[in-house]
Formats: structure tokens, C-alpha cells, sequence
């Protein structure tokens, strides 16, 4: 599907209502516990979706059935009195319920905001395309980079309530790995899972100019190749003005999986910044997906050129 013109959910106030959903893997309560907490701290009312703290019966890398774990989030995004829907934390899943979901239903709810990352980039992918909408990219509730990553999780916080306050996304670590200038619409997420989304009847559509936006965890440097080759050879940076990359976390040294994306990535000659500070790190940055942005690898940052939420 063609990804069109986003629309921006409202920002978050205090007093306002959020649903936090386990979409994916399964929760460890005292991270989820402690998550709760904080958000409360920012002023919010938290309401848990029924199985987020369910096993699946038989594969224990998932949070539930895949039919639980999708009624939560419908029914956490069609009520009408949440204004957010949080994902508490990745790991597998969120691919799985994809078909289970009634998306004439919530189109018909209106935009709110919808946060998570990692394996979240499947539904990330799916609001854009069927539900027209601006999401965040960021730490979620019950993980360590939100419950003890200050920085983590007072940029997300920022983003949320104060998004004007968080359009210069840098980091000490960002270079070039092509040198240029670049505007376009952010979009992409977790590469592993934007790979695994080709073939799909539904797979989005990338915008016509677009800032791409990709990081990834634990996953060796040839399988990084192998996922990059296969976007490459399926379209998914033909219309790319700029890429940016995030973190390589547990990925293999370094240089390697930067010698990667030079190798796979350098000979599409747009710009091409490294390391910008978004994904499985330290201080991660929460990055918006669906806004115009331009992409500067001298000023070593990606200017977000209107803020993520209304």
C-alpha cells in the first residue's frame, strides 16, 4: 500500500488516559510494575490490557495468543477515553496479529498516539499504511531502557508532551558515511523486521521521498547484509533521499557491520548518516515516523521539520 499523507495525533497531557499493550513478547512484571510508575509520575492514568501479563500456552517467546494479544490493542485504540496506546516491550510477536485486527473499526476510532519499537516496526508499518497515522519510535514501558535509562525515557517523554522541544536528533557518535543533505519523510524502524514484511499483501509502500530510518539487535553482520540486499533488490530505498542509522547493538564489532552499510548502501549516493542514537542503546533517541524531516551529515543530525504530535 502507498504510504499517503500522515495525519498527527494530539500530544499528551496530563490527566490524560494511556493503554499499554503487550503486543509481542512476554512482560516481566517487575519492569512492567515499575514502568507504571513512572508513567503516573508524568501525570497519566494507566490502564493494563488484560493479558499482558499472559503466557502463551505452548511458545514461550510470546505474550499470549496471538487472538488475546490483538483483542488488547483493538480494544485499547477503539476506547474512546485513551488517548494513547503504549507497547510495553518487543522481542516477537507483533507480525502475528496483523490479520487479526479490524482495521475499519479503528480507523473509525480517530488518531491518538501509538508508541513501541523494535518488533513494534510491524505495527509502526501497519498504522501507517491502514490507519493513515504519525506513530512513535521509542523505548516502551516494561524495559530496562525505559525503567532505568533517564535520558531514554525523558526524550520519549519530551516527544510525547513537548514535541516541539525534540526536532534536533543527534549524537556524539553520528558521522557521515555519505556526506550530502537530504528532506524527506521519515519512515522505516527495526531492518529485520522491515525485511521480513515483503511479500505481504499489505507490505507499505515507502514514501516517494523519504529519509530511511533503520537499526537493529543481535543480529550477525551477514544477516544484516542479507537483510539490506533484500530491500535493496525489493525497492525499499528507490525512493530513499537519505538514510539514517541507528544502533547495532550486540551486532558484531563495529566496523564490520559499518563496513556493511558502506559496502551495500554507499553506491545509492544520497546521504548517509551512522550511529545517530535511535534503537537498542543508551540515551536512545525516540524518533517520529511519517514527518518531513531533512537529514544534515555535516551537522551530524536529522532536523524533524514539523513535530510529531499536534
Amino acid at each position: 500500500m502507498t504510504m499517503r499523507e500522515l495525519r498527527r495525533p494530539r500530544r499528551l497531557r496530563s490527566g490524560d488516559t494511556v493503554a499499554l499493550v503487550a503486543p509481542a513478547g512476554p512482560v516481566p512484571e517487575d519492569l512492567l510494575e515499575t514502568g507504571l510508575e513512572q508513567l503516573r509520575s508524568w501525570g497519566l492514568n494507566t490502564r493494563v490490557g488484560k493479558h499482558v501479563r499472559d503466557r502463551h500456552p505452548r511458545l514461550d517467546y510470546l505474550a499470549g495468543t496471538d487472538a488475546d494479544r490483538a483483542a488488547d490493542l483493538q480494544e485499547a485504540w477503539c476506547d474512546p477515553d485513551v488517548g494513547a496506546v503504549f507497547c510495553v516491550r518487543g522481542g516477537y510477536g507483533s507480525m502475528r496479529i496483523l490479520d487479526l485486527l479490524d482495521w475499519t473499526e479503528m480507523a473509525a476510532a480517530g488518531p491518538k498516539v501509538f508508541t513501541g519499537s523494535s518488533d513494534i516496526t510491524a505495527l509502526h508499518d501497519a498504522f501507517a499504511t491502514q490507519l493513515g497515522l504519525v506513530t512513535v519510535f521509542g523505548p516502551m514501558a516494561a524495559t530496562k531502557a525505559f525503567t532505568e535509562d533517564a535520558a531514554a525515557r525523558e526524550h520519549l517523554r519530551r516527544t510525547l508532551f513537548q514535541p516541539e522541544s525534540v526536532t534536533i536528533l543527534t549524537r556524539s557518535t553520528a558521522d557521515a558515511l555519505v556526506p550530502g543533505r537530504a528532506r524527506g519523510i521519515t519512515y522505516g524502524g527495526n531492518l529485520s523486521i522491515v525485511a521480513g514484511s515483503f511479500g505481504a499483501p499489505d507490505a507499505p509502500t515507502p514514501p516517494e521521498r523519504g529519509i530511511a530510518m533503520l537499526e537493529d539487535v543481535t543480529e550477525d553482520p551477514y544477516q544484516l547484509d542479507r537483510f539490506v540486499t533484500q530491500l535493496l533488490r525489493a525497492g525499499w530505498f528507490d525512493h530513499a533521499a537519505g538514510i539514517a542509522l541507528g544502533s547495532w547493538t550486540e551486532c558484531g564489532p563495529l566496523e564490520q557491520v559499518r563496513a556493511v552499510m558502506s559496502d551495500r548502501l554507499g553506491g545509492l549516493g544520497v546521504p548517509i548518516l551512522w550511529e545517530l542514537g535511535f534503537g537498542h542503546c543508551t540515551a536512545q533517541r525516540t524518533i517520529p515516523l511519517g514527518v518531513a524531516a531533512e537529514l544534515d551529515t555535516d551537522a551530524q543530525r536529522l532536523s524533524i521539520l514539523q513535530p510529531a504530535l499536534l
